[in-house]
């Protein structure tokens, strides 16, 4: 048992995550095979851009479709430089991680030059797993 700052962790907490995480991972696993059987039923019975909705005892299911467009950048560009279109385009600047770091190793940037360059994110995440002994 762990105590810090009035925050307790036990045992008992720990098994409890462990045992939780394992379930959700085999409910996902099949949650995830029962929307195949899903899926693939709607694609036989009415194709695979349509929606459609079954009653079976007592439960709906229903597929929707959600349609997104975007243009595919290379064509779009190209067609727009065509069409002397070039406002419509959009240029990026942005670092290229790979070019500078390669400049770092080679010497031609020091790494006070990008000094306030670099921003750092942090993120936890929590694993609890047993610990099986060697």
């Amino acid at each position: 048992m762990l105590k810090n700052n009035d925050s307790l962790i036990t045992g008992e907490m720990l098994v409890r995550y462990y045992e939780l995480n394992k379930q959700k991972k085999e409910v996902e696993l099949e949650m995830n095979q029962l929307k195949d059987v899903f899926q693939t039923y709607f694609n036989n019975l009415i194709g695979s851009h349509h929606k459609g909705e079954i009653t079976i005892s007592g439960y709906k299911l229903q597929r929707q479709i959600r349609k997104t467009e975007k243009y595919n950048e290379e064509e779009t560009i190209r067609r727009l430089e065509e069409l002397q279109m070039n406002d419509l385009i959009q240029v990026i600047k942005k670092p290229d991680d790979g070019k500078i770091k390669a400049a770092l190793n080679l010497g031609l940037l020091t790494a006070n030059n990008l000094e306030g360059c670099i921003v750092t994110n942090y993120s936890p995440a929590i694993l609890v797993k047993p610990i099986t002994p060697r």
